[in-house]
């Protein structure tokens, strides 16, 4: 049996809109909204470079339907760049990019094989001995065991299923094309692409079944290096997987603790020097998306809570004078606490001590809470879908789950904060 390679990938999302960037301009906003496309333009490069002898994409190409023709045409490029090359890819589109879901279409270059959403539907390469098996989605929700009904292996081949499934929901994602590891394991292929889990996972060998994780995270949920797999295969056995880093934007969570700092400049600088440190161990040439939180005991916490829009702009300071296109201050989110704690102050016999044992007992006031969702919860409602969908605001997020209590505990920090503030 011939030796080969191909490139397993999945979850390009391309055009996927960013948050955070509104009001933001410049060439490090001008990277983060086109970061899809260039790390698919990487793993194109990438291929090329390796000289692979095919390239799998197991679902979610794109994002939703397209805005207007140039997402289209941008990908079309991109294969035919492949095509060019000589290298043929088998497409396979999942809940995003569901036949449902894309009104607009354009023709694809030659070698480019979309894996029917009617029935299963098998591409062989008789030349390498390699049989992909796949099956698109026809609309978002397919709620249907499809692995289930993939063909029997081609006997002398290398055979490839390509899955887009939320495996029983591994990592919380939704379990669409809900399947079990047996079902897999059992079907006997020798490798199974998986696309829809956006973290890159070997869950199985021999057979491998392995999710490649997506190409480029997209928000802070996605932190981490982000890229495809690269897989060798020879006597028909896999003998190498090798991850391939095509993101050109890096997200992360920089945890700062500021005990110690007994005043507004001590903090900034410390997070000046924190976010330094994080380009300089773990860029990686990459642009370096940080959401910083700010944690520990200290005594400047209540001018921390209200000093939110100035932190941003210092934390954003500190990332351009280290370079133009170095870092990208994504949020500081303050999660410090009172140098003296609510314990201490609901004690205090006097009227700041009346009102801390008040916000205390809130949480389990239920007139309060029924105001609350007759005020707050109205205003919710009326927000946008967009809006309400899945809302990076902490306390945006607890009032769209209706979650008034720790609504309460969330303000009742701050107003702890102004009860006992002081001046540095």
């Amino acid at each position: 049996m011939p030796q080969f390679r191909f490139i397993h990938t999945a979850d390009i999302h391309l055009d996927s809109p960013v948050r955070g960037l509104t009001g933001y301009e410049g060439p490090v906003a001008e990277r983060i909204r086109t970061a899809t496309r260039q790390a698919l333009e990487n793993l194109v490069g990438e291929a090329i470079e390796q000289a692979v002898d095919f390239l799998v994409i197991a679902g979610d190409l794109y994002d939703g339907d397209w805005r207007d023709y140039q997402t289209g045409l941008f990908f079309v490029r991109q294969m035919g760049r492949l095509a060019n090359a000589r290298i043929p890819v088998y497409l396979l589109h999942g809940n995003h990019d569901a036949e449902s879901q894309i009104t607009k279409r354009l023709t694809l270059p030659p070698g480019v094989f979309t894996f029917s959403s009617r029935k299963p539907e098998t591409f062989q390469i008789k030349e390498l001995g390699v049989a992909l098996h796949g099956q698109s989605f026809q609309h978002r929700d397919v709620k249907e065991n499809l692995a289930r009904f993939y063909p029997d292996p081609v006997k002398g081949s290398f055979n490839i299923g390509v899955l887009h499934t939320g495996l029983g929901g591994l990592g919380g994602h939704e379990n669409y094309a809900p399947c079990s590891m047996d079902d897999l394991v059992n079907k006997g292929y020798d490798y199974w692409a998986l696309g829809h889990v956006h973290q890159q996972a070997i869950l199985h060998e021999r057979p491998h079944v392995v999710f490649c994780g997506n190409l480029q995270g997209r928000h802070v949920r996605e932190s981490g290096s982000k890229g495809a797999f690269l897989v060798a295969v020879a006597e028909d056995i896999v003998t190498g997987l090798t991850a391939l880093h095509t993101d050109v934007v890096r997200w992360r969570i920089l945890r700062i603790p500021l005990e110690g700092c007994d005043c507004y400049p001590d903090a900034v600088g410390r997070i000046r020097r924190e976010i330094e440190g994080a380009i300089a161990k773990e860029s990686d040439g990459c642009l370096l998306a940080l959401r910083i939180e700010l944690t520990g005991r200290t005594p400047i916490h209540d001018r921390l809570l209200v000093s939110t829009e100035d932190l941003l702009a210092e934390a954003r300071a500190a990332a351009l004078s280290l370079g133009d296109e170095t870092a990208w201050i994504e949020r500081v989110l303050v999660s410090t606490e009172a140098a003296l704690d609510a314990q201490a102050v609901a004690a205090w016999e006097d009227a700041v001590g009346d009102l801390q044992r008040m916000l205390d007992d809130a949480a389990g006031d239920p007139d309060l809470l029924q105001k609350l969702e007759s005020d707050i919860g109205e205003l919710v409602r009326k927000l946008p879908p967009d809006v309400r969908g899945e809302p990076e605001d902490v306390a945006l997020a607890t009032a769209v789950h209706a979650d008034y209590p720790d609504l309460i505990t969330q303000v009742r920090g701050y107003l702890h904060a102004r009860l006992v503030s002081r001046e540095d």
